[in-house]
């Protein structure tokens, strides 16, 4: 059977271009590749089809002479080329199609170095006060740090020695391993990706390259950072592989509890504790702020559970305009240790508020109606 027009069979014109013809050939070989189609014989036969057609139109010498003798041109048995295509030939694109069925993408072909890794990004934990997390300051940390070596100036080959290519990759760092029609791309296990193999590595760092010691950084905390909050330090992380750029230092603020006040936002809340006498008859009374003390009037038969807001005496957030609230929380103690002499006044002040009446206990008595009607039921 006579053989099908190789522009044909990829459906591109004869003065399609190079990528023309990849594209259209990639199209073809995805539709009709065995693995897709396991048990279609006509698939087969047109992925082999397909294959022969670009493994021609895509080596230049190849196409020239097919565009002048035809397929006489090409045909090994009558003297012409054959065989495989020449690089950014069949197996560059077959090596694209195989990352695009199993989503590998391109990249790192032959021509690829070594992989280039970030460095790990680090977290430090730093704990503050919620005077510090207000009003914000300047501080020093030590993290931990990669130097290079001295003595092999960052080789990670025994001074006097160096470090020589991998024979496995060829110092590209990337291997492909053949599986029938597949190709697969992975790191070479032989020089881990670094495309160098060391023969003597280095006593002081063992081949690394690099010691850890420890490094002293001033970081500045904003005013109204809040706990859970992070802050950025670019370039600080562990640093990179085969000149990859270095991951970053992560600070994460922890607020410790503060024996006052607890923080919701950028609003403050505390308990004010007062005496019931202070309650009864109201007056002023002084609160303390992360600022300084304010003074404000209790007024008189003022209940336990009863909230006070203090405007703009609370923090002022990083990403807030203006500060919050504190509001002040109050609870009324009852007094404990009484002498005789007090209990005595007590129960005097108690039988002269039962004999005047619900009037100066309106919650009791709302209380007892709900509990007389829920038992009424």
């Amino acid at each position: 059977m006579a053989k099908r027009d190789f522009y044909e069979i990829l459906g591109v014109a004869k003065n399609a271009t190079d990528d023309e013809i990849k594209k259209s050939y990639r199209k073809l070989a995805m539709k009709h590749h065995p693995d897709r189609n396991p048990d279609s014989k006509q698939s087969e036969d047109k992925f082999k089809e397909a294959k022969e057609a670009y493994e021609m139109l895509s080596d230049p010498k190849k196409r020239e002479a097919y565009d002048r003798y035809g397929h006489a041109g090409v045909d090994p048995n009558m003297g012409g080329g054959g065989g495989g295509a020449g690089p950014g030939g069949f197996a560059d694109a077959f090596g694209d199609i195989f990352g695009d069925i199993f989503g590998g993408g391109r990249g790192g072909g032959r021509n690829s170095g070594p992989q280039v890794y970030r460095g790990a990004d680090l977290r430090y934990n730093l704990e503050i006060t919620l005077e510090q997390a207000a009003h914000g300051f300047d501080t020093t940390i030590r993290v931990p740090s990669w130097d290079e070596c001295e003595p092999c100036h960052g080789t990670g080959a025994k001074p006097g020695t160096s470090p020589v290519t991998c024979t496995t990759c060829g110092g590209h760092g990337q291997v492909r391993m053949q599986q029938g029609l597949f190709s697969i791309q992975q790191t070479c296990p032989k020089c881990h990706g670094t495309g160098k193999i060391i023969p003597e590595p280095c006593t002081t760092c063992s081949g690394a390259g690099r010691i850890k010691r420890n490094k002293t950084l001033e970081v500045k905390i904003p005013s109204g950072i809040d706990d859970g909050m992070r802050i950025r330090s670019s370039g600080n992380g562990e640093p990179g592989m085969n000149g990859g750029p270095p991951g970053d230092l992560y600070v994460e603020i922890h607020t410790k509890p503060h024996a006052v006040f607890q923080r919701e936002g950028d609003d403050l809340h505390c308990e004010m504790p007062i005496s019931f006498v202070k309650a009864t008859l109201g007056g002023e009374i002084e609160v303390p702020t992360l600022s300084g003390k304010v003074s404000f009037t209790i007024p008189e038969g003022t209940q336990s559970g009863k909230t006070f807001r203090l405007r703009s005496k609370g923090i002022k957030g990083v990403r807030s305009g203006f500060p919050g609230d504190l509001f002040c929380h109050v609870v009324i103690e009852t007094p404990v240790k009484l002498t005789e002499k007090q209990k005595d006044l007590l129960r005097d002040f108690e039988k002269l508020t039962t004999e005047g009446g619900a009037k100066h206990s309106p919650q009791s008595k709302s209380w007892m109606e709900k509990v007389k009607s829920f038992l009424s039921k």
